[in-house]
């Protein structure tokens, strides 16, 4: 099969169309998967860029996201069978070959059904951005019902399909954006008020906005001083989730003074560590992201669609910054 390889860390040079081998069954409960497309997400170009987090395990295949149809089953599978579309996050990381590849194998507890309104390259942009917002909001803040929430970068690929998940819970939604395009697209998509970071005192506005109160929580998809200042922007006793990790040189004062709830998260947890019972629930996500996809409910911005021999091309586009949505890679008709 054809695989864009990682051969080395670095630039992105390093990814290489090659001809592997097609991954086999193991056995149990596993599927072999022909993709269709693979998401591209900003860990892919840190993992390229850095070396994964199984460096001894060389050359790699990275991409986490895939969606394509069932071709065979293990003699165990009780979910799915051949013919099926589905959609999955599963390697990528160094350890199991990941969806920058024409096949995948991967346990069927860990994959779910492709939503039938979505094309394989939607579908493919979906599931690490939309299972990182789900567990950022509902797991780790505790949404609730008509909260003020604070969500930066709201139209990157986490943050414009958290604005969607907060407004399914009449949450009031207040967003950080780049441009007046984005602005536009944030408040479509159900954002109260859009601000733009560069021009406009985030933490000042967040203030006005909920009349002193300040957000109920914030979900931090910038870090860096971004994540400090948002400590400001939060009620106390409130919620705030970061997707990144904090500088050994924050001052936590203000956030302890505040009695701030600091949540983080990751959701290739569970792949790190071979937590298969977080990974089930994380397909349980997905399947109930699916039916709110085909209700209309949700909807996935793809800002690129790219075959999969340009997948070096993804990477510099990611890294350039202003992202707006998701990237993904087509890897059959």
């Amino acid at each position: 099969m054809k695989a864009m390889v990682m051969t080395a860390p670095g630039a992105p040079k390093v990814l290489q169309l090659l001809e592997v081998p097609t991954p086999t069954f193991s056995g149990g409960r596993q599927l072999l998967v022909r993709l269709h497309a693979a998401g591209v997400n900003p860990v892919d170009t840190k993992l390229r860029s850095r070396g994964t987090y199984f460096p001894e395990r060389m050359p790699a295949i990275l991409g986490c996201d895939g969606a394509g149809v069932v071709e065979a089953t293990g003699p165990e599978a009780q979910d799915f069978q051949a013919g099926d579309a589905v959609y999955f996050c599963n390697g990528g990381i160094g350890g199991h070959p990941g969806t920058y590849a024409e096949y995948a194998v991967i346990d069927e507890r860990f994959a779910a059904p492709k939503p039938r309104s979505l094309s394989f390259a939607e579908a493919a942009a979906v599931p690490l951005a939309l299972i990182t917002a789900w567990e950022a909001l509902h797991e780790r803040a505790h949404l609730q019902q008509g909260q003020c929430v604070l969500i930066h970068a709201g139209c990157g690929g986490v943050g414009h399909l958290a604005i969607q998940l907060a407004k399914l819970h009449d949450a009031r939604v207040f967003t950080t954006v780049s441009d007046p395009a984005k602005a536009q697209l944030a408040r479509e998509l159900g954002a109260e008020l859009a601000v733009s970071y560069h021009k406009t005192d985030f933490v000042a506005a967040v203030n006005e906005w909920s009349g002193g109160h300040g957000a109920d929580l914030a979900l931090d998809t910038v870090g860096g001083v971004t994540f400090v200042r948002t400590v400001r922007a939060v009620r106390h006793y409130g919620d705030l989730v970061t997707l990144l990790q904090p500088g050994a040189e924050v001052d936590w004062k203000e956030a302890r003074l505040r009695n701030l709830r600091i949540s983080f998260e990751l959701m290739l947890t569970p792949m790190l560590h071979g937590l298969i019972d977080v990974q089930q629930q994380q397909a349980d996500i997905l399947r109930r992201a699916a039916t709110l996809f085909d209700a209309g409910k949700l909807r996935i911005h793809i800002s690129h669609v790219l075959p999969l021999a340009k997948a070096a091309e993804a990477h510099r586009l990611i890294e350039a910054g202003g992202m707006t949505g998701k990237i993904a890679l087509t890897l059959a008709d």
